[in-house]
Order: C-alpha cells, then structure tokens, then sequence
C-alpha cells in the first residue's frame, strides 16, 4: 500500500553554523511513524534524493534528508549535476567533513523528524555510496534499529570522508553494541568497492558479531540504484528495494 504524503522544505539551526537544510517527506495525515535518514550521494541533496525521501514517506515513514554540505555555502542547497567540475568540487567538500559536524548534524535530523514531523523514537537509515558511508558511520554512533547500505566508499580504507583518521570498519563492533540491523548491497562489477574491500567487511562484521547481510549483484555496477544512469540495473534495483522495504517493516515497525 502507497501512503499519500507531504513533503517539506525546512532549515534546521545546528551549533554556529548556518541553518541546515533539510528536505522532509511524510505520511498525509495525523499519526506519529518511524523516521528513516535518507543520506545522499556525491552530488548531495539532488532531486533524486528528494525522490528517495518520497519514495520512503510512502512506505509509511518520515523521511528526513539532510543537505550535508551545508557549512560550505548556499549554493549546495540543491546538490549539484553530474559533471566532472562538480565531481571535483564534491570531493573538496568531502574533505571538508568531520565525524563530530556529521554526526551533530544527523542528531539534529532525527530531533527535527520527532518535533516538526511526528516521529516515533524507532529510527533506521538509508544511504547511497557516499550516503552509504554516512549511514555506515551513523551506524556506529546513533541509536538506530536499522541500516540499508548501498555500495558503501571508503568503509574498510583510511584517508577519505570520514574513515579520517581510521578505517570506519574498525568500528564495526559499536554497530554490534546498539544492535543495528546492518543490510549492505554490493555491485559485482564496482569500480569504487572490489571483491577484496567486500570481504574485507563482511569479515569485520561477522567478527565483531553484527546481525547483517550483504548482497552483491552480479554484473552490476556502482549505483545501480538510480535510473537514467548508464549503470543503472533495473532488476538489481528492484530486488534491493523489496530488501529495505521489507528491512524497515521488520525493524521499525
């Protein structure tokens, strides 16, 4: 079943800085629902992500999807198109994040979901590539009941976003103490992630005693998830979302 919803526009003060932006969607009609992080790729809070953030409120939950670039400047407020200019300009930005702004910032996400949004307490997470590490690390510090982990950068390696100055992997095992259900999609064929790097966190997981899965998509490439791309893979997309949507029911609800 499809929920009716709305969708908002809303700036949220977080510490010193310049008001966050942040793109709201929610079940239409009275009632509290679970909140779900939805964290973007690269080119950060595009119309894509908006469309995620919809596609999320239908299922009966308050979407809550921040601009994480906001500290560098307005012009960010609506991510940036594909190119290898803004490609160059995001990774300057990545550079510019911290785990404590990140995490401030997401903190302040899920207050705004409960107070302007009518969420419940139970809270999980969605995120794509660079989103997938975001929610990886989210993982790792918030008090969530699930995450769903798309072709995830930069987990298992030091040096880039905000596996500074560790691996964000090596903290796997404060996944494991809040009891984050952990579910990971991999393409077979990523240029970003290799077989090694998957292995790599599969076994971190399994050690540090995670309940998690990851699925890897044959002949699939990095971001699979989004039409329009040239990688896109329409049955690797489906499959995937059946796997969140039926996450996020048996987790949050």
């Amino acid at each position: 079943m499809v929920a009716a919803i709305t969708t908002d526009e809303v700036k949220v003060d977080v510490g010193d800085s310049a008001p966050m932006n942040v793109y709201l969607a929610r079940p239409a009609g009275p009632g509290a629902h679970p909140a779900v992080l939805v964290c973007s790729e690269l080119w950060g809070l595009t119309d894509q992500v908006r469309d995620i953030a919809r596609r999320v409120a239908e299922l009966g939950y308050v979407a809550i999807a921040p601009n994480i670039y906001y500290r560098s400047g307005p012009e960010t407020a609506d991510g940036f198109a594909e190119s290898d200019a803004n490609r160059t300009r995001a990774f300057e930005l990545v550079g510019g994040l911290t785990r404590d702004d990140v995490e401030a910032d997401l903190r302040a996400c899920i207050d705004l979901g409960r107070d302007h949004a009518g969420a419940t307490g139970k809270t999980g997470v969605l995120g794509f590539s660079l989103g997938g590490h975001l929610a990886f690390f989210a993982a790792t510090r918030l008090d969530l009941a699930a995450a769903a982990i798309y072709y995830p950068g930069w987990v298992p390696v030091a040096g880039t976003a905000l596996s500074r100055p560790d691996p964000l992997l090596d903290h796997a095992p404060a996944i494991a103490s809040r009891d984050v259900r952990t579910l990971m999609f991999f393409a077979e064929r990523d240029h970003v992630i290799d077989a090694a790097q998957r292995d790599r966190i599969g076994a971190a997981l399994d050690s540090a005693g995670v309940r998690h899965e990851e699925v890897v998509y044959p002949g699939a490439q990095h971001a699979f998830f989004f039409p329009g791309r040239e990688a896109h893979d329409p049955s690797a997309a489906e499959d995937s979302w059946t796997r969140v949507t039926d996450l996020f029911a048996a987790e949050l609800t």
